[in-house]
């Protein structure tokens, strides 16, 4: 049997065509995510008028929820046929889209008063660049809102070998468990890109909707998903 590829970003082209279409199941859990997210992360900012950078885009999902909040969005994300369906749905709005990388932003200093980033940190390829890059374009004062994968075996036993192996609502090889971060390790490393980080808490299943896929909302334990923010001092 051939090894799976694990962090196979590949998947995110793969369907880019189908990507607003509701055809695909684990697609649709990604856009199921954002009002969960979101319904955090309006607690922590105001987002009308705001400049707001969406890092790891992919279709568009997150961009046009907070296009939809009134803030002035730019998407980026390395998958180029992702970013292509991005633009594609997104016309008549007014959200900038680009193809790159966390690690490069290809953005001045300060530019942006908030930077969202969903489903992303676990797939980096170099997690202290893309924090030291986050903080360079943040302005002062500005947020950093994030969620990511812990990295136990409890976390690794529901999203490898249940989403992806016994539900099918990811596709295999969608993650690499050894890329998943703790806590710990993360607030270790936005304090040294010099970022104050806040509480954090959990994500995950709430429920089904109509359509018999799951709902996503803050949970009190951390031990798969959690969620957080933090802040570009002032001075």
């Amino acid at each position: 049997m051939a090894q799976i590829k694990r962090n196979n970003l590949k998947i995110y082209d793969d369907v880019a065509d189908q990507w607003w279409s509701d055809d695909i199941r684990w697609v649709r859990t990604l856009k199921n995510m954002v009002p969960g997210r979101l319904g955090y992360f309006d607690t922590l900012i105001d987002w009308h008028g705001k400049a707001v950078l969406d890092l790891g885009c992919a279709g568009g999902f997150m961009a046009e929820a907070l296009d939809d909040r009134g803030a002035q969005v730019t998407g980026i994300d390395p998958a180029s046929d992702a970013i292509a369906a991005a633009k594609t749905h997104a016309q008549g709005r007014n959200i900038t889209y680009d193809v790159g990388v966390g690690e490069a932003l290809p953005y001045i200093d300060a530019n942006f008063d908030a930077v969202v980033c969903v489903d992303v940190l676990e797939h980096v390829q170099d997690l202290e660049k893309v924090l030291f890059e986050v903080a360079r374009v943040l302005k002062p004062g500005g947020v950093f809102l994030f969620d990511t994968i812990n990295r136990n075996l409890i976390a690794q036993l529901a999203t490898i070998t249940v989403a992806e192996d016994i539900l099918r609502i990811l596709p295999k090889g969608t993650h690499d468990p050894a890329m998943f971060i703790k806590p710990h390790e993360l607030l270790t490393g936005l304090r040294r890109a010099g970022l104050q980080a806040g509480a954090l808490t959990g994500l995950g299943p709430r429920g089904l909707n109509r359509n018999g896929d799951l709902k996503f909302g803050r949970l009190p334990l951390k031990t798969v998903l959690y969620m957080g923010s933090a802040l570009k001092p002032e001075a």
